[in-house]
């Protein structure tokens, strides 16, 4: 065994995280990294909440991959939901995003750049 994973158990995790990185890409990171796209101030604060979450993952430390930002995501959908945060339903007015979906868009333009 190398690592954390064997190798079936490596690919499994990996595949998994990949999907979950696509569903999420799905549900908020196209249409709000086209909006960041065509707004300065959505794009500053997605930057500066992909850098908090550089800094919580260590990133400086150790290479962000696709498990690693999986499983955050997953940790922050998850707290938010513990505490009342519901997702919006139908589409996503990003000239008023909360927090939760900050970071979420900014987990999606981090994995662009894996």
């Amino acid at each position: 065994m190398n690592g954390l994973f064997s190798g079936a158990a490596a690919r499994a995790a990996l595949r998994s995280a990949h999907a979950s990185i696509a569903e999420l890409n799905a549900a908020v990171g196209a249409s709000g990294l086209a909006a960041a796209a065509e707004a300065a101030g959505l794009l500053a604060v997605v930057d500066q909440h992909a850098a908090a979450v550089r800094d919580s993952l260590s990133a400086d430390e150790r290479p962000l991959t696709a498990i690693v930002l999986a499983a955050y995501a997953e940790g922050v959908r998850d707290a938010a939901f513990r505490h009342g945060w519901e997702p919006p339903a139908g589409t996503i007015d990003w000239t008023a995003p909360d927090w939760v979906l900050h970071r979420l868009l900014a987990v999606c333009a981090l994995a662009r750049t894996l």
